[in-house]
């Protein structure tokens, strides 16, 4: 396994409980759209064992030529030791990453894909959102449904709706209009559903999706093949 060490080159505050690390890319490291990486602080491999409390999964909010590593999260007043130590770094400061995989590249077989996410899982999209905007070959729409209870809605810049583009971007702050938009959105039962959030998130995504006729098929996580099981396996009527 190899760890890349580097060096933190900005730290923008999205909102006020939301920063984007900005990372220098190491020589050789490379992802795609969709990416996570674990994230790791100074010290978690200098014993014997790794200090899993100084490791985080981590969506990579950026795509390659924008010639930095993007690492978009939430940091609450009252927080973990791994948010507590991130919210003192500065730039400068080093940090690992290593194991970088993407579960959810954007498909391209000639249907509309509809990306639901809950609060700063919208960063796993973004960069999603920017490969479809450079090209949309085999994209027929994308369709962007968020939900937010703070209201302090991320990457507005990005998403926006364009119909030009064939790009449809909703944000809404309450659980009730979520769950309205998406069985509204799910009667294309030939569509391509992402969702990320927590697993609760899923879970109830999931449900609301298959009682609408979705298949397992259509809907993508951003989860390791062998843990898909455990989110559909559940039998929702439909």
């Amino acid at each position: 396994m190899q760890i890349y060490w580097t060096k933190i080159n900005k730290i923008i505050e999205e909102t006020p409980d939301v920063k984007t690390y900005m990372l220098d890319c190491p020589k050789d490291f490379t992802w795609e759209e969709g990416s996570h990486t674990h994230f790791a602080l100074e010290g978690f491999n200098a014993g014997d064992k790794p200090n899993r409390s100084l490791i985080r999964h981590m969506s990579i909010s950026t795509l390659p030529h924008e010639n930095s590593i993007g690492i978009t999260t939430r940091i609450k007043e009252q927080c973990s030791e791994f948010k507590s130590i991130l919210r003192s770094l500065e730039v400068g400061n080093e940090i690992a990453i290593f194991k970088t995989h993407s579960n959810v590249p954007l498909k391209r077989e000639d249907k509309n894909v509809y990306l639901l996410s809950s609060g700063v899982g919208l960063a796993t999209f973004r960069p999603l959102v920017l490969d479809y905007f450079e090209s949309a070959d085999n994209v027929n729409h994308i369709h962007s449904l968020n939900i937010d209870s703070s209201k302090e809605y991320l990457f507005t810049d990005i998403f926006e709706t364009a119909p030009d583009k064939k790009f449809t971007s909703q944000f809404v702050d309450n659980r009730e209009i979520y769950y309205k938009e998406l069985k509204r959105l799910a009667t294309d039962k030939e569509g391509l559903f992402y969702i990320v959030g927590s697993d609760e998130f899923l879970l109830e995504n999931i449900k609301a999706l298959r009682e609408q006729g979705i298949i397992p098929e259509q809907i993508i996580l951003d989860k390791h093949k062998n843990q898909l099981p455990e989110f559909f396996s559940l039998n929702f009527s439909v």
